[in-house]
Formats: C-alpha cells, sequence, structure tokens
C-alpha cells in the first residue's frame, strides 16, 4: 500500500498553508484548517490524514472544541504542544465571537445565543454567565459565576449580580447552559428566574432574560428564554 504523500512532497498549490495564502481560509476544509495547525502528522500520516481522524473520531468542531489540552495531547499524531494550539484556535474563535457583539445592543435570546452558544454548549458542566450591559443594552463584558456538577449550576443571586454593581451595569442577562443539550427548564431553574427577579428589582438593575442554552435540534430551538415564555 502506498504510503501517503508529506505535505511538504505535495504540489505547492495543493499544499493547504500555500493555498491559505492565496485563497484565504474559505477554501480549506475543517481538516485542512487544522492541518495547518498540527503541521505535521504521524508515520503513515500526514497532517491532513491526522485532522481528518480527529473530526471522524469527535464528528464535529463542536465536539472536538470540547477537549481539554490533557485529552487532545493522548489523541495518535497530537501530543501536547499541538493539543495546546489547538485549545488556543478554539479559544481565539470564542473570543472573536464576543468581540464581534462590543458596541452592539444585546436584548434578542437568539443574539445571546449567537454570542454564547458555541463556547457553552462545548462544555461537559454547567456554567452561569451573567452578561453585562450599559444604558443602551449594549455588552460591557461576560462574566462566569459559577462552573457546576455535569446537572447543576450552584450559584446564588447576590453572585450573579455582584458583577453588575462592580462595573456599574444598567442590565444583565443571565445563561446557563444544559450539558445534556435539551434547553428545557428544570424546576431548579424556575426557581432560580423567580430569585434573580427578586433580587433585580431590589437593586433596580434591570433583568432582561434568563436564558438556558442547549445543543441545535431541527424539532425545537437550541435555547429556552424565560422572557419568551412569559416568565420576566
Amino acid at each position: 500500500m502506498t504510503a501517503p504523500l508529506k505535505i511538504r512532497e505535495m504540489p505547492k498549490e495543493d499544499r493547504p498553508r500555500e493555498r491559505l495564502a492565496a485563497r484565504g481560509a474559505g477554501a480549506l476544509s475543517d481538516a485542512e484548517l487544522i492541518a495547518i495547525l498540527l503541521r505535521t502528522g504521524t508515520k503513515g500520516a500526514n497532517a491532513v490524514d491526522v485532522a481528518h481522524q480527529l473530526i471522524k473520531e469527535y464528528r464535529s468542531l463542536g465536539k472536538l472544541s470540547r477537549c481539554s489540552v490533557s485529552e487532545l495531547a493522548k489523541i495518535k499524531g497530537v501530543g501536547f504542544a499541538k493539543a495546546a494550539q489547538l485549545a488556543a484556535a478554539f479559544g481565539l474563535g470564542q473570543r472573536l465571537a464576543r468581540e464581534n457583539f462590543v458596541e452592539q445592543r444585546i436584548e434578542k435570546p437568539e443574539q445571546v445565543y449567537e454570542l454564547l452558544g458555541f463556547e457553552m454548549r462545548a462544555l461537559h458542566k454547567e456554567s452561569l454567565r451573567t452578561i453585562l450591559l450599559d444604558t443602551r443594552y449594549n455588552l460591557i463584558r461576560v462574566e462566569e459565576i459559577s462552573l457546576g456538577s455535569v446537572n447543576e449550576s450552584i450559584a446564588h443571586p447576590r453572585d450573579v449580580f455582584r458583577p453588575a454593581v462592580i462595573h456599574s451595569a444598567y442590565a444583565v442577562i443571565v445563561a446557563h447552559n444544559h450539558p445534556s443539550g435539551d434547553p428545557s427548564p428544570s424546576q431548579a431553574d424556575h426557581s432560580l428566574t423567580r430569585r434573580l427577579r427578586e433580587a433585580a428589582e431590589l437593586l433596580q438593575i434591570k433583568l432582561l432574560d434568563h436564558i438556558i442554552i442547549g445543543a441545535p435540534n431541527e424539532n425545537r430551538p437550541p435555547y429556552f428564554s424565560f422572557k419568551e415564555m412569559g416568565a420576566l
């Protein structure tokens, strides 16, 4: 069986880095972009082959992005240095997505999902975040309040609103994820929302919404909005 060509043995116009430089990232497949980060492959497989295996094993970029550096490092052909580079690339993508919302009015659940969905649906544990907004509902910052277990997010309203007080936010949107992918609210979620609403009234901070982030599904939205359901 013929061994696959090493990337440096490919015609120049077929090499991922050269194609990226000539035609932009849109001209490359996911595997080719990952291969650029990996740089080298392993015995019997070039970097593109290793990247294809990663995508095949994890089935999507979203699931691949859930892996920690230590998890990625255990994969044949990756190792610690390449794992760190992959994790850094996913992290930069998440930060870029957030940066695009600076000075943009945020008040709709689909905007919150676009802001945090990619990052939060990749988490194995529940994370509770507070989105801080100014008087025009423009983004000030996002603060993580708690990182819970697989199915429980632990937070007190004082912890949720503390960043809003510190940063003089006019309004907040609270968001947390369901690692199961199903954004349907639990009784604990309803209880937390009631307590947050009461605390917001006392502090005179607008609680615009509490949003649960799940995974895309053709039968339902990938999020649940307490405001849309009339609970806020």
